[in-house]
């Protein structure tokens, strides 16, 4: 149900118009995978020498299109690249068939566009369990072919959305004494979404110069705090993956200023992380929830996705009740480090809980009025180290 998402998710938001990275170029079609009239299945061309990095599901139940996705990613080429990706379909737990239809989509989208079948990457997104008609995918090869062009970005993010209610697009330019530098992403999720990567499909794409080796390493580690750090449902997804590529058509090497690319892949990946928070399913409020004091990272992580994951804690919220008890639940069901007598919670501004128990400052009806935002600030504070960690949720 999304009539209550609509009024924040698309409140303040337009899709943005990104800049043009020279070097990919898009199209997108309705192959009648989701058996209406919206496009359903998204090209992506990318020149010769183009770097590509990715991180994928762990989970255990994951589809055929993610395994193949994972054994391809490393292996060095200077081809041509694809990815062709369907939503409707998330061809996943079905069988031999599952299989067969991802070697069938990547062969021909290989010989469509002549490229090593080892650079074409396939992603489906949508219902679990149903074969996928992979024909209908060949078929429309074609037609995207011709009609690829560098400025359909926009109808490529509409082509992966399945239950989101608008299409998510991010971007940010790093100016260089040699000119720009362009990263700009495109994003699908709104339910089974708790990243373990990943829980949703997202795809990024830039003209910088950097190795297979550097791009790798920083997605894994930005991924961690953007859309590792983001919860709607705590379910993880079969199916889904994010995938960066960088053209090098800008000609501006990167290697030597990678602070400036990763704060800069930061800003475009945690604004998607919070537009998915933002379109999910039955969402009518956007949480950030702080944990600091911790013992390490780690620890604080644990903590914050206990209290973001609690069906009581989102209960609460949900019904603007300023019950803070069960965010103290939260942190002692972590498993996590901790000290009762050290515990400070915060909602926003207002201190709620130290020395073991209830402030002294604490006022209910300051709290219940807080809870009506749209947006609301939980912070935690559990006296114990310098380990901290930011995540993001919604009810």
């Amino acid at each position: 149900m999304k009539s209550s998402l609509s009024k924040i998710a698309n409140k303040n938001y337009k899709f943005p118009e990104l800049p043009i990275v020279k070097g990919v170029k898009f199209a997108a079609i309705n192959a009648g995978i989701k058996q209406n009239d919206r496009e359903d299945v998204m090209l992506a061309h990318l020149i010769s020498g183009t770097v590509l990095a990715g991180v994928f599901t762990k989970s255990k139940t994951r589809a055929p299109s993610v395994l193949d996705c994972q054994t391809k990613i490393n292996i060095p080429s200077n081809s041509e690249a694809a990815i062709i990706v369907n939503s409707g379909n998330a061809n996943a737990f079905t069988g031999d068939n599952g299989k067969l239809a991802v070697t069938k989509i990547t062969q021909s989208v290989a010989e469509t566009l002549s490229i090593d079948l080892n650079r074409v990457f396939s992603c489906s997104t949508g219902v679990i369990g149903e074969k996928l008609p992979c024909e209908k995918i060949i078929k429309s090869l074609e037609p995207l072919k011709q009609g690829l062009c560098q400025g359909n970005i926009y109808k490529a993010a509409k082509a992966i959305m399945t239950t989101d209610t608008f299409p998510k697009g991010a971007f940010k330019t790093i100016k260089t004494d040699k000119g720009n530098v362009n990263i700009v992403g495109i994003a699908k999720g709104s339910g089974m979404i708790a990243p373990n990567m990943g829980t949703m499909l997202s795809y990024i794409f830039t003209d910088a110069v950097i190795n297979q080796t550097s791009l790798q390493e920083i997605l894994v580690e930005i991924n961690e705090a953007t859309f590792n750090s983001i919860t709607v449902d705590s379910d993880t997804s079969t199916s889904d993956a994010v995938l960066i590529a960088a053209t090098g058509t800008s000609n501006i090497e990167l290697e030597s200023n990678k602070q400036k690319f990763k704060a800069a892949l930061y800003s475009v990946m945690l604004e998607l992380a919070h537009h998915i928070v933002r379109d999910g399913e039955g969402a009518n409020k956007f949480i950030e929830i702080s944990v600091i004091g911790a013992r390490s990272h780690k620890e604080a992580k644990t903590h914050a996705m206990a209290i973001g994951n609690s069906p009581l804690v989102k209960t609460a919220i949900f019904g603007e009740d300023p019950n803070w008890g069960r965010i103290i639940m939260g942190i002692g069901k972590s498993g996590a480090s901790v000290d009762i007598k050290k515990i400070r919670v915060w909602l926003g501004t207002l201190l709620v809980t130290e020395n073991g128990e209830v402030s002294r400052k604490y006022v209910e009806n300051e709290a219940k009025s807080y809870m009506k935002n749209d947006k609301i600030n939980i912070t935690v504070d559990l006296g114990l180290a310098s380990g901290a960690a930011k995540i993001w949720t919604d009810r």
